[in-house]
């Protein structure tokens, strides 16, 4: 099997959402390359910043992707937005999550990478897994034994992040994982992990059929939950070419998809560098 086999269905949707004048979102569909950017700083800073790091990865639509090209264009993202944070009095920088179809070992695999609090989820069967731990201080609260992760949805600083592109952190945390055929993946903005419970984010990826369904019913659900904040998704469906089941099926969980990187690459980290 090669990354060439794979056959992927795709949809991806953004919404201002109901509070918003503007989408500080950006979303790239490029394969093999998609991510979610969630800007922050105000209308033009949060989207200028999230659409320079959508334009970073660009070069990468259409041709064969390294784990080095992610780690380029993200040093590239970095760059870009911390010149356009420096135009603003309030700053500027933006999450980003993404996976990339790459090429480890022979077989097709994904590379999983976020920095700040936009989410990877894998729905295989009827079970949610989120592969992406958010660089939040609400989860490093969870982390931490100090906060219940029952009660971090009502935590009220559970929206400040602690990584950012742009931010003096922006390191990204990825993972490589097999591609498998019937799974399907969502990248998604804290516009619909924040407004959507995973259980109804499950049930909505199980229920529905199409990428393109799936993800208006899960924009919709994040409006009629309220719209506080603007919410983008993509849909990613893996039609065939893939593994038929995954390894670490069994066990289900982020651990395992963690100890799953640490034995195919030096680390779970990829480091940005600094200008």
């Amino acid at each position: 099997m090669t990354v060439s086999s794979v056959v992927l269905n795709v949809a991806s949707l953004t919404d201002t959402g109901l509070k918003r004048t503007a989408n500080e979102d950006s979303v790239l569909d490029a394969s093999p390359v998609f991510l979610v950017a969630d800007g922050m700083g105000g209308h033009e800073a949060g989207d200028r910043a999230s659409a320079a790091v959508v334009a970073a990865f660009e070069p990468l639509r259409g041709r064969a992707v390294e784990i080095d090209d992610v780690r380029d264009a993200l040093s590239r993202a970095a760059a870009v937005v911390e010149d356009i944070a420096a135009e603003h009095r309030r700053g500027a920088g933006s999450t980003v999550t993404g996976v990339a179809l790459l090429e480890h070992e022979g077989t097709p695999h994904w590379l999983v990478f976020n920095v700040g609090d936009s989410r990877v989820y894998r729905h295989h069967g009827n079970e949610l897994t989120q592969l992406t731990i958010d660089h939040s201080l609400g989860q490093e609260l969870v982390d931490a034994g100090e906060l219940r992760a029952e009660d971090l949805a009502s935590f009220s600083q559970r929206n400040v992040i602690t990584r950012a592109i742009g931010a003096p952190d922006s390191t990204a945390d990825s993972w490589l994982l097999p591609v498998v055929d019937g799974e399907r993946l969502l990248l998604c903005s804290d516009g619909l992990s924040g407004e959507v419970s995973d259980e109804a984010i499950r049930a909505t990826l199980t229920m529905t059929g199409r990428p393109e369904t799936a993800a208006a019913a899960l924009v919709r659900r994040a409006l009629q939950a309220g719209g506080r904040d603007n919410v983008s998704v993509i849909v990613i469906d893996v039609v065939s070419g893939g593994a038929r089941t995954r390894p670490d099926d069994s066990t289900g969980g982020r651990i395992a998809a963690s100890a799953l990187t640490d034995s195919m690459l030096e680390g779970t980290t990829i480091p940005v560098r600094a200008r």
